[in-house]
């Protein structure tokens, strides 16, 4: 039995949930199944806003995660919260353009991705965290377009269909880093 743990982090607004959410939802279009825990409230403010997604092959016994297998960090007090807690092998995707410290930790796979600085030259300042999941999408191989696409259609609404070729640039641009 395949179970992924995956655990994003940052500041609210900076698209955590949304991301957590779509790839929620990409593990319901491939027949997974899954856990999706948000975890904001005065963290929707600017402090440190965090989301738990669990993808199994198999039933899922609990959402809460104290060891994931990857971490998506999109700010510093996220890193120094939850750098440790990452399972020994796992990995951890920063926003290189917003953390400048480097993982201490050398029994884990890390990747520095300029998110935030990509998305500003590119037209797209809000999709940072999109960025990020292209990444991780690319990493784990897992990028197919048809599931890409059911997801996005499930998390954005229909109000913002437009903003479905924006994400996948977006996510393509992250893979391809």
């Amino acid at each position: 039995m395949a179970t992924t743990k995956y655990l994003f982090s940052g500041f609210g607004g900076q698209g955590i949930l949304f991301s957590g959410k779509f790839l929620a939802y990409k593990g319901l279009v491939e027949g997974k199944n899954v856990s999706w825990l948000p975890s904001y409230g005065p963290e929707m403010r600017g402090g440190t806003a965090s989301c738990s997604v669990i993808l199994s092959d198999g039933a899922i016994g609990s959402p809460i995660i104290d060891t994931p297998d990857v971490l998506v960090a999109m700010n510093l007090p996220s890193l120094d919260k939850f750098e440790k807690t990452v399972k020994a092998g796992g990995t951890i995707i920063l926003d290189s353009s917003l953390i400048e410290r480097k993982v201490e930790r050398q029994d884990v796979n890390v990747y520095y991705v300029p998110a935030t600085r990509l998305a500003q030259e590119n037209g797209f300042p809000t999709l940072a965290n999109m960025i990020i999941v292209g990444k991780l999408l690319s990493l784990s191989g897992d990028d197919s377009e048809e599931a890409l696409m059911g997801a996005l259609n499930k998390v954005i609404s229909a109000k913002h269909a437009d903003m479905l070729e924006v994400n996948l640039k977006a996510m393509k641009l992250g893979a391809e880093f």
